[in-house]
């Protein structure tokens, strides 16, 4: 049987593609690995948590030490890595653990599969889940292409940068079979409250004010998570070593004109009057060094190997805020911090 070692599978992303890949290859093993950080919720897997080819285990990728007992624990045979520190805001208050959890928890990973694999790397792959970002901000023409220079702007996007060439450079200096997909904005079921669509479902439905960096008007690409997932999927399993894959909806959006069809969604799904939440918009400083504009050019993950998004913007939208609103008790346990105790206290005790 293949082992594979999904890390930050109780991530936002992670979980989906642990859920879709569980679900889809009962004769592969599969083992969640995460640290469960703030933005780590098991409760995001309880749907396939008994299934008998699931584990999970509670590490950190930063201790070479601990992935060297988990590669030769789960004779793992394949790695989907999706754990990062991932929220630009965060990283301009503290560079310094995105610097340690993407680069070197990345180089740790990669150096434990190196050391494992390396009397037989055939039938072995090492699949890096990254970003946009890497490639800095776009003016209002053109796409991001697998071609495209690095020019990374944010501590966050330097962060994956970093990890992208070192995944690269394992490639080249110490032939590890490696394959990276650079995504857009993803949106869905299970994202922490601190990104755009969830914080300002959860305001709507509390009336809270919505806060508008400067004018609203950064572009970005959006994607609904689970055809995201169904992309990792089909690149673990069929991409070409060595390549890399542009993943994104072919989906451009102003904040402003994203935030104003949510707000009416959300009103028309509460029961209130359509626009009447605009009233909470609050326009505040922008960010510091603020990208204008993210778009991705899917077209070579098209043409080799047969994905398109399966969902137009507003289908996904109006299906991701009515799982808000469905999953209140969700939302409120992570915006209150009990899903953190609840498995911090499980794992304490086992």
């Amino acid at each position: 049987m293949e082992n594979i070692l999904i890390t930050g599978g109780a991530g936002f992303i992670g979980s989906h593609v642990v859920r879709l890949l569980v679900e889809k290859y009962a004769d592969t093993n599969f083992i969640n690995l995460d640290d469960l950080t703030y933005a780590g919720n098991l409760a995001n897997l309880d749907d396939v948590a008994h299934k008998p080819n699931y584990r999970f285990v509670k590490a950190d990728i930063c201790d070479y030490t601990r992935m060297q007992q988990i590669f030769a624990e789960y004779h793992v045979t394949g790695v989907i890595h999706l754990a990062a520190e991932s929220h630009v805001d965060r990283s301009i208050t503290d560079p310094f653990i995105f610097a340690r959890t993407n680069v070197l928890g990345t180089l740790t990973l990669l150096q434990a599969a190196k050391e494992y694999w390396k009397d037989d790397m055939q039938g072995k792959r090492f699949y890096h889940v990254s970003t946009d970002e890497v490639y800095g901000s776009l003016d209002h023409g053109g796409f991001f292409t697998e071609t495209t220079p690095y020019d990374p702007k944010s501590p966050y996007s330097a962060s994956k940068a970093g990890s992208d060439h070192f995944v690269r450079a394992f490639h080249n200096t110490y032939k590890l079979p490696v394959v990276v997909s650079n995504c857009s904005n993803n949106y869905g079921p299970y994202q922490f409250p601190e990104k755009l669509i969830p914080l300002f479902i959860n305001n709507i439905r509390h009336n809270k004010p919505l806060p508008v960096y400067g004018k609203g008007e950064n572009v970005r690409d959006w994607l609904y998570v689970e055809d995201h997932a169904r992309a990792i999927d089909l690149i673990f399993h069929k991409g070409k070593i060595g390549e890399t894959y542009n993943i994104g909806g072919f989906n451009e959006w102003k904040n402003i004109d994203l935030i104003r069809l949510l707000i009416r969604v959300a009103d028309r799904l509460l029961g209130r009057e359509e626009g009447a939440s605009e009233k909470l918009i609050t326009y505040i400083t922008d960010r510091a060094g603020h990208d204008l504009r993210y778009a991705i050019d899917a077209t070579k993950l098209h043409r080799e190997l047969g994905w398109k998004p399966s969902l137009q913007f507003e289908e996904g939208l109006e299906k991701t805020i009515q799982w808000y609103l469905n999953n209140q008790t969700w939302m409120d346990n992570v915006t209150s911090g009990d899903y953190q105790k609840y498995y911090t206290n499980m794992y304490a005790n086992r």
